[in-house]
């Protein structure tokens, strides 16, 4: 799936889509296909603070229960409550109906200090070098001799 262009994104995978003086935040189609199928979101309430590196909620999947992390300090203006009822349109629709939530931020620059489309191709094309040299250096220890 190609990245939003315009959107910011984390390196714990999840994207932020300036709206005028709201972002949207939702995880990445990486995110969700490490994940596998969601089955639950538990979100924080509209009207809630949040903070940089503070959980505002997690979700489940059939492999495991993984934390939301806010990207960036603000106030909840939205959840996507239909997530309650169809946590899979996180993994068939990441980037539209698949959203979490909408923050109004403290400092949108807080944003655009983020990773843009292209650093986050780049960020996602290291981890899948890292995964492949530590796949070879597991094979390498195989002793194939025994």
């Amino acid at each position: 799936m190609a990245l939003p262009k315009d959107y910011y994104y984390t390196d714990e995978h999840v994207w932020l889509n300036i709206e005028a003086d709201l972002v949207r935040i939702g995880v990445t189609d990486y995110a969700q296909d490490e994940l596998g199928d969601v089955v639950f979101a538990e979100i924080s309430e509209a009207g809630e603070t949040v903070k940089a590196n503070d959980t505002f909620g997690n979700v489940e999947s059939v492999k495991t229960v993984s934390e939301l992390y806010a990207p960036i300090n603000g106030e909840i203006i939205e959840v996507n409550d239909v997530l309650e009822n169809k946590p899979e349109l996180i993994n068939v629709s990441p980037y539209d109906k698949g959203w979490l939530i909408v923050i109004k931020p403290d400092n949108m620059e807080d944003v655009k200090a983020l990773m843009t489309s292209d650093a986050y191709s780049d960020f996602l094309r290291g981890i899948s070098e890292e995964h492949v040299a530590l796949n070879l250096s597991h094979i390498n220890d195989i002793d194939l001799t025994k």
